[in-house]
């Protein structure tokens, strides 16, 4: 565990291109390793982020994609 916080600490963070541009919800990624995805409030960046496994990552983002989430 202590290995995925460092890795959390040190990731590259990119903020969503489905973030809104006023500063108000805002959604950061990051790769992992074992081509795991961080996913952490850009507001809140010291708060507990989310991991999706690899497969669960591609799942959701077709989802997002495909407008299954409403928007």
């Amino acid at each position: 565990m202590d290995h995925l916080k460092d890795e959390l600490r040190e990731a590259t963070w990119f903020r969503s291109a489905y973030s809104g541009s006023s500063g108000g919800n805002c959604v950061e990624v990051a790769r992992l390793s074992g081509g795991r995805v961080g996913v952490r409030d850009s507001k809140r960046p010291s708060g507990p982020p989310l991991v999706f496994a690899a497969s669960e990552w591609t799942v959701f983002s077709h989802g997002v994609k495909a407008g299954h989430f409403g928007g």
